[in-house]
C-alpha cells in the first residue's frame, strides 16, 4: 500500500511562487549560503560535548558519587536533546551542509539517542512534512494513548490525557529505543516506504538490531562494567537521561502543530486535500518565543517551525531572518501566520487543546 494523498498544487500557486522568490532573493542579495554558518558549527561542537563529556567523566571515574553521576546523566539528557533538535534534525533534512557525507555523518548521531536515523527520515521527512496534521498519514499525531486530532475516536482514557501526557512524552525516547523502530519498520514495509531510503525489510531489520545493541552496550553495559555504582543506579541515571530528552523533544514539537490555532485535515473520498501544500503548512504549523535568543539557539530554531516546514532544506540559523519575509507574504495573500509570543503561551495552548480533545469538546 502506497501513500496516495494529493494536494492541489495549482491552487494558490501564485503565493507559493512569490514566497520562494522573496526567500531566494534574501540569500542572493546578501550573498550567503542556505547551509550552516559558523555559529551552527560552534553549536554542533557544544552539543556533542554536552553529551559525551559527562559520559566520559563517568566512565573514567573522575565523577563517581551517586549524585554527581546523576548530574552527569541529567546533562547528557540535555545534550541528547540538543543533538536531536540542533544537529541531527538539520543534517537529516540535508540542510546542514551541501556535502551529503557531512549530512550523513551528523544525521547518524540520532543513533546515539537510541533511534534509527533512516526510520526517522521516513516518519519525519516523508510523512510528517508532507502530510502535516493529516489524520492517518502524519505519524506525529498518531498515538495509541493520546487523541491529538478531532477525527480520532474519543475513548474514556482520553479524558485525562492533559494530565498524563507529560509522562508519556518523557518515556518517548525510551519507547523509541525499545519498540518504536521495530513497529515502524513493519508499518513502512507494508506501505512500501522503505524504498525511499533504499532499504529492504531484512536490511533495515539488521541495521536496527545492530544499532540498538551497540547503543545498549555503550550507554548501559559499559557504565555498569566501568562504574563502581550498582547496576540499578546506572539504570536510574540512564532512565533520567531518556526522560529529560523525551520531554524536551515533545515539548518543542507538539506546540508547533497540536495547538488550538492550527488546523487538522482528512483527505476526501478521492484521497485529495483542496489546498496548495505550501498554504497547508501555514494552516497546520505555528511559531513561538521568536524573540528568545538563547531558547531559539538551544532548540535548533524549531520555534520558527513555520519557516522550517516551508523551507526544510535551509539551515535553521537563518530562520529568524526569514520569519519577517514569510509573515509579510502570508499576510499580503490573506493566509494565517500562527505565532505565540512565549513558549509558555504555546505550551498552554497545546495542553488546552489536549483537554478539549480529551473531554469531547472538539
Amino acid at each position: 500500500m502506497k501513500i496516495s494523498v494529493k494536494f492541489n498544487i495549482n491552487k494558490e500557486a501564485d503565493f507559493a511562487k512569490e514566497l520562494r522568490l522573496r526567500v531566494n532573493n534574501y540569500f542572493k542579495d546578501n550573498n550567503i549560503s542556505k547551509k550552516a554558518d559558523l555559529s551552527m558549527k560552534i553549536k554542533t561542537v557544544f552539543m556533542i560535548l554536552l553529551y559525551f563529556v559527562p559520559f566520559a567523566l563517568m566512565l573514567t571515574g573522575v565523577v563517581s558519587s551517586l549524585w554527581l553521576v546523576l548530574l552527569m546523566w541529567f546533562l547528557m539528557g540535555f545534550g541528547m536533546s540538543g543533538i536531536g533538535l540542533s544537529i541531527m534534525h538539520d543534517a537529516n533534512h540535508g540542510s546542514y551542509s551541501s556535502n551529503k557525507n557531512v549530512n550523513n555523518i551528523l544525521g547518524f548521531l540520532l543513533n546515539f539517542a537510541g533511534g534509527y536515523h533512516k526510520n526517522w527520515k521516513i516518519q519525519h521527512n516523508v510523512l510528517h512534512h508532507s502530510y502535516t496534521n493529516v489524520e492517518g498519514y502524519d505519524q506525529d499525531i498518531a498515538n495509541p494513548v493520546m487523541r491529538f486530532s478531532p477525527s480520532v475516536k474519543l475513548r474514556k482514557l482520553h479524558r485525562f490525557q492533559a494530565y498524563y501526557a507529560s509522562f508519556f512524552y518523557g518515556i518517548m525516547t525510551l519507547y523509541w529505543f525499545l519498540a518504536k523502530d521495530f513497529i515502524q519498520l513493519y508499518d513502512y514495509h507494508k506501505k512500501d516506504l522503505l524504498s525511499t531510503q533504499n532499504l529492504t525489510f531484512g536490511k533495515a531489520l539488521f541495521f536496527i538490531l545492530f544499532h540498538k545493541l551497540w547503543y545498549a552496550a555503550l550507554t548501559l553495559i559499559l557504565p555498569i562494567i566501568l562504574s563502581d555504582l550498582p547496576w540499578w543506579q546506572v539504570v536510574i541515571g540512564f532512565s533520567l537521561m531518556e526522560f529529560i530528552c523525551g520531554l524536551m523533544l515533545a515539548y518543542i514539537f507538539q506546540p508547533a502543530h497540536v495547538i488550538e490555532e492550527t488546523s487538522f485535515f482528512l483527505p476526501d473520498a478521492n484521497g485529495e486535500i483542496d489546498s496548495n501544500p505550501v498554504v497547508h503548512q501555514l494552516r497546520t504549523t505555528a511559531n513561538f518565543a521568536n524573540n528568545s535568543i538563547f531558547f531559539s539557539w538551544f532548540i535548533g530554531g524549531l520555534n520558527f517551525q513555520i519557516e522550517h516546514h516551508l523551507f526544510p532544506n535551509i539551515c535553521h540559523t537563518h530562520y529568524k531572518k526569514l520569519s519577517p519575509i514569510v509573515k509579510q507574504v502570508a499576510l499580503e495573500y490573506g493566509f494565517p501566520y500562527h505565532s505565540h509570543k512565549t513558549f509558555y503561551g504555546a505550551l498552554s495552548s497545546h495542553f488546552s487543546l489536549l483537554h478539549k480533545l480529551g473531554t469531547g469538546k472538539i
